[in-house]
């Protein structure tokens, strides 16, 4: 695979990071989906790239023109998205990555802070405990009485690095979502198409996302002359990692919906790698989906059997727990389609972005469990060419001790 270039998006403006849930009934709102899905960078750096080289866009659109690195529409190239998460970006350029809660984490509150991680561990059902689970174990939390998990946390790198090790993040190495951006609702109205003016009873709402810039207060401290406004020393954006392609380093993106303007930096984060040469030696594994993942049995890995084998490239194992949340819905507008007139893309179900799977019995070397990383979780023959292109079906691998 070759070298990823990594970029940081600083979203110059809010956002409009539309899902997939329709809206218009009374009292109603259009939700944002923060993070977006990884589609959201493919289209505004491909669109970027393509305009750089002067290519002509319905032409490309048609299938007519091929870029180097692209391709066309109907047969992408060589680019890949390969990394698409929150980031934040400190005044002396360093890039930290920020990772929602694996599904396999359970976050306890006390005075509005997190004060325990937790996390779950697969254990057989007892004899007599029925489930609608085709695995012989299920994710289970231990706990002496019964408690509300908090939301709204993310790991820090710090946390990250733990999590991959096999450890327990701490409630430190957890930040809230309040500091890193808040929903802003706006108000718009529906025009009339024939008289292009405001269209009676067409008043709707949407969530516009504003991230946190430097500067901003992001929460209180307690000081000799009362409480002191805490500043964020950092900006809130995404970062991205492309493989296959050089994307633009400098300049700026159209983001979202609305095409809202994002700056482009070069970024070097700090790759966190789990250590797959002890996993190898220990020979089992958690497999986490960084982002949504869209796979053709529903919420089952590619490349399971009916027995719950697990085998993908010259990775095997065998499948023994999963936590998956509720499926999503992946979908999108395809800028390219009928000509450069658009359409709506075909709605997929997903397993979301935290999915653990649990495996057992794995025999793969380190360099098999790198290379089936670095591909995604894809065949020989991807299913789907464009959701691959787009950073679909990426994972990480981390130790199950």
């Amino acid at each position: 695979m070759s070298a990823i270039e990594y970029r940081f998006l600083e979203p110059l403006d809010v956002l409009f990071l539309r899902g997939n849930k329709l809206f218009g009934d009374p009292g109603s709102y259009g939700e944002s989906l923060v993070p977006p899905w990884p589609s959201v960078a493919a289209g505004a750096l491909r669109s970027r790239m393509l305009a750089d080289d002067g290519v002509d866009l319905p032409a490309f659109a048609a299938g007519r023109v091929t870029h180097p690195t692209l391709g066309t529409p109907e047969n992408p190239g060589a680019f890949r998205v390969t990394t698409f998460q929150m980031a934040r970006r400190f005044a002396d350029g360093r890039v930290e990555a920020l990772v929602a809660p694996p599904a396999d984490l359970v976050i306890s509150e006390m005075d509005g802070k997190a004060a325990l991680v937790r996390a779950l561990k697969p254990s057989a059902p007892a004899a007599g405990v029925l489930s609608s689970s085709p695995l012989p174990n299920l994710p289970v939390l231990a706990e002496a009485e019964r408690g509300k998990s908090a939301s709204g946390y993310w790991l820090t790198e710090a946390g990250w690095q733990q999590y991959l090790a096999g450890k327990t993040p701490l409630p430190v190495e957890l930040i809230k979502s309040i500091e890193l951006w808040r929903i802003d609702p706006r108000v718009g109205v529906g025009l009339d198409a024939t008289t292009r003016r405001a269209a009676d009873g067409r008043l709707f709402s949407v969530q516009a996302v504003a991230m946190i810039k430097r500067g901003h207060r992001i929460g209180t401290k307690k000081g000799n002359a009362g409480e002191k406004p805490i500043l964020a020393d950092y900006e809130v954006g995404f970062l991205a990692g492309v493989a296959g392609a050089m994307p633009p380093a400098s300049g700026m993106v159209r983001l979202g919906g609305d095409g809202r303007a994002a700056a482009i930096h070069s970024a070097a984060p700090n790759a966190t790698e789990p250590d797959y040469a002890a996993i190898s030696l220990a020979k089992r594994c958690r497999l986490v989906l960084a982002v949504p993942g869209i796979f053709p049995e529903g919420w089952q890995l590619p490349g399971t059997d009916a027995a719950g084998r697990f085998h993908l490239g010259e990775v095997s194992g065998r499948l023994v727990c999963a936590a998956v949340p509720r499926a999503e819905v992946v979908s999108g507008w395809d800028l390219a389609a009928l000509n450069g007139k658009g359409q709506p893309k075909s709605a997929r179900r997903a397993a979301p972005a935290g999915s653990v799977y649990w495996l057992d019995e794995l025999d793969a070397t380190p360099e098999a469990l790198r290379k089936l990383a670095e591909t995604g979780l894809w065949g020989e023959v991807a299913e789907d060419a464009q959701r691959q292109a787009e950073g679909f079906n990426r994972f990480c691998l981390a130790a199950w001790i």
